[in-house]
């Protein structure tokens, strides 16, 4: 056993920083991280952990999330609620706040496996297993698989699965977060892909996809309108639906999830649809004044 100690730094709305210091008992069994004593070898990666937490975030998950987090040398938490800005920009926080060499985003609700946790240490680390020796030695970041739980089922078909997304990113080539709601990381160097899945649990209910679906078609709607998207009419209306419905159902299979996929084929061409009616809503609003 040996303990190490986790900073935790909570960003508030006034952006004051936080700090708690706790001490975390772990059983380390990777030997090539640390001597026979417990103590840091040369060369060790330092790992910063971000997590971006929300103003509704759910407690359990959040848990679940920091638990899954103890073997990182340093968790900055960033708080969003209350905090004017966006995604880029929450996690282009956490960035100049973390002081590890390199940096894994993980979001209150998703949690890391201990098969990722080892696959991280292996790859940072150059403990190249199979799947990583095809790779280049030079990678500055790596993309993550993650696998979504909708409604309590692991999605495997509606092009859910494997949803990589760039989460592992060496500091010193970190450009900057940029996209307002789609965030992408702009890196210097190539980009490496990890085969072990980050967990991601997605909506639970049919009363949380609403929710959710209310809030980000509003801010996606309004991304569309600032950027001069065409005016919507009845062709515009049925082709995104028509699009959504065909890529998620057809292309993607998303039938062969069950019941729960069949749901989340319709609820994603319903989503789409709202998105582009608030937009319509918004041209609206211009044209009467």
């Amino acid at each position: 056993m040996r303990t190490i100690e986790n900073k935790i730094c909570s960003f508030s709305g006034k952006r004051k920083i936080i700090t708690q210091r706790s001490s975390v008992a772990e059983n380390w069994r990777y030997g090539f991280l640390f001597g026979k004593e417990g103590e840091r070898v040369m060369g060790e990666k330092v790992i910063s952990a971000v997590v971006l937490v929300g103003g509704n975030y759910d407690k359990e998950l959040l848990k679940r999330c920091l638990d899954s987090l103890s073997w990182t040398d340093e968790i900055v938490r960033v708080e969003t609620d209350g905090i004017s800005g966006s995604f880029s920009e929450w996690r282009n926080t956490g960035a100049n706040k973390a002081v590890g060499n390199w940096l894994f985003y993980v979001d209150s609700d998703e949690y890391v496996t201990p098969e990722l946790k080892n696959e991280i240490f292996l790859a940072i680390n150059h403990k190249r297993s199979l799947a990583l020796r095809a790779q280049p030695l030079a990678i500055s970041a790596f993309a993550v698989p993650r696998s979504n739980i909708l409604l309590g089922r692991q999605m495997r078909w509606g092009g859910w699965w494997p949803d990589y997304v760039v989460r592992l990113i060496k500091k010193d080539a970190l450009i900057k977060w940029e996209g307002e709601l789609h965030e992408q990381p702009e890196i210097r160097g190539s980009i490496g892909k990890l085969k072990n899945p980050l967990i991601h649990i997605s909506h639970r209910s049919l009363t949380e996809m609403v929710d959710k679906t209310n809030k980000w078609s509003e801010i996606e709607a309004e991304l569309l309108f600032k950027s001069g998207h065409p005016k919507m009419n009845v062709a515009r209306f049925l082709s995104s639906g028509f699009r959504e419905f065909w890529y998620r159902g057809i292309r993607k299979l998303g039938f062969l999830d069950g019941t729960v996929g069949i749901i989340e084929v319709f609820y994603q061409t319903y989503s789409r649809l709202i998105t582009y009616a608030k937009l319509w809503e918004k041209q609206q609003s211009v044209i009467r004044i």
